[in-house]
């Protein structure tokens, strides 16, 4: 199974520019973050609704709960917001106010004045690759790239697992990264 190229740092601020050359950069940094800094498939985020991310204030919740209708494998789920992904959702908020007013309306806005499907999202991520010149990358890379940092931190395993809401351990394994420098760095704390 081949896996989506994980970004380095200098590659995530090529898409980070590309998408401030862009219409919409609020509102695609937003989703890139909810891939980077939660994990969220492109179908997961194609199916969030203001009220799942905004309480009726307008503040960003810190838990998010996924119905089982929006997720991969129609089990609900539960998805913690960090300090980061929070400062994305509250900017996305902010830049449009009348948007995240209405709970029942889709998060993210089509230039259309739709929502977007798995598929358009999907898109979206591609195009940004594309444009900054990113080969292998695609809508699975943020998730892959949240769970292999974690681990990188030396997150426990099961917790990557939780996080990562997957059913069984060995498929968060296959999320995570390995290379010789990392083994070596591991060795040396024997």
């Amino acid at each position: 199974m081949k896996q989506a190229k994980l970004l380095t740092d200098a590659e995530r601020k090529r898409v980070a520019a590309v998408i401030n050359a862009h219409r919409y950069p609020t509102r695609n940094h937003a989703i890139f973050a909810l891939s980077f800094y939660a994990g969220l498939r492109a179908c997961e985020i194609a199916a969030l609704r203001v009220g799942d991310v905004f309480e009726e204030s307008g503040k960003v919740r810190d838990t998010i709960y996924l119905a089982a209708g929006q997720t991969k494998g129609d089990t609900g789920a539960t998805v913690l917001v960090s300090k980061r992904l929070s400062k994305a959702l509250a900017s996305y908020s902010a830049k449009y106010p009348y948007h995240a007013d209405n709970q029942d309306a889709s998060l993210f806005f089509s230039a259309k004045g739709g929502g977007f499907s798995a598929q358009t999202i999907v898109n979206l991520f591609a195009r940004f690759y594309k444009l900054a010149g990113i080969k292998g990358a695609s809508s699975h890379s943020g998730r892959r790239q949240f769970l292999t940092n974690l681990a990188d931190k030396g997150i426990n395993a099961r917790v990557i697992q939780a996080l990562a809401r997957h059913k069984h351990l060995n498929t968060t394994m296959r999320y995570i990264e390995l290379n010789e420098n990392k083994m070596r760095n591991a060795i040396e704390l024997v």
